[in-house]
């Protein structure tokens, strides 16, 4: 069994390490960047670019699709990438931006004041400061300085989509780690967390809720519910997703945590 590849914030990836398959160009995942080399180190050995870690993680290869990726570790700090869902806090605004932010201690970011669905000068969301949007990272510029530009809507269709995405009112914000942010969003019947598909079937007879979830580890739930109820059931879904993510728990203790939970809120499911 060969050891897995580590790879550090500027490291080449090793050509030997990249999957073989050579009948599909090779998908690049979080955490890659391609570069070109300059004319002078292009050698007939040399495909003529390099691919660079942005990030600190294990390199993930998958043969199938041709892809690689730099898995990050859990509590790693975020790093914007394109493409990326956020939820990012208005700042302040100047004349065409609000200025966001998505990580504490980091340059804002740029959010266009007309990056919403069916948003004109007369129509676009009068957001302030402490706002929440959901958004999606547009681009994140190349080299020191560099700014990171969000957007509302898909730039090709010019909606919402996917569905969610623009100015978030009312619920609550709760903090996870970057590595649970990845893994809620990832989903699927594959997936190792099962922590909210659970809370969706014991809090259904109680309105339910929405959520949101931003690869920058922020987690927004808002419950469909009025009064005590909708706050006691907010609070919950809260603790169920910090000790999951804390105590790393498996599928089995999920649900068991999210009964005993419910439980003590004394919360009917």
């Amino acid at each position: 069994m060969t050891a897995p590849t580590i790879l550090l914030p500027g490291d080449d990836v090793p050509s030997d390490a990249l999957p073989s398959t050579t009948s599909a160009p090779l998908r690049l995942g979080a955490g890659l960047r391609l570069l070109s080399q300059a004319p002078s180190a292009v050698s007939k050995k040399s495909p003529g670019y390099t691919i660079t870690a942005s990030h600190a993680g294990l390199l993930s290869t998958d043969p199938k699709r041709n892809a690689v990726s730099v898995l990050s570790f859990p509590n790693h700090r975020y790093i914007p990438t394109p493409h990326d869902l956020v939820i990012a806090q208005i700042h302040h605004s100047s004349q065409d931006y609000f200025h966001c932010v998505i990580t504490p201690h980091t340059p804002h970011a740029l959010l266009g004041q007309l990056a919403f669905e069916g948003a004109t000068k007369k129509t676009r969301p009068m957001l302030k400061t402490g706002d929440l949007v959901y958004a999606r990272v547009l681009s994140v510029g190349v080299g020191a300085g560099s700014e990171v530009e969000l957007t509302c809507v898909n730039p090709a269709t010019g909606k919402a989509e996917p569905g969610g995405l623009g100015p978030l009112t009312g619920g609550m914000v709760f903090d996870v780690s970057t590595g649970l942010a990845a893994r809620l969003l990832r989903g699927g019947s594959s997936s190792d967390v099962v922590v909210l598909d659970e809370l969706g079937k014991k809090l259904e007879s109680q309105g339910g809720f929405e959520i949101a979830v931003g690869r920058n580890g922020k987690v927004w739930v808002d419950c469909s519910g009025s009064g005590e109820v909708a706050v006691k059931a907010t609070v919950a879904i809260g603790r169920c997703l910090s000790e999951t993510d804390e105590r790393n728990l498996n599928p089995t203790e999920q649900r068991k945590l999210v009964s005993k939970i419910l439980r003590e809120m004394k919360i009917e499911t």
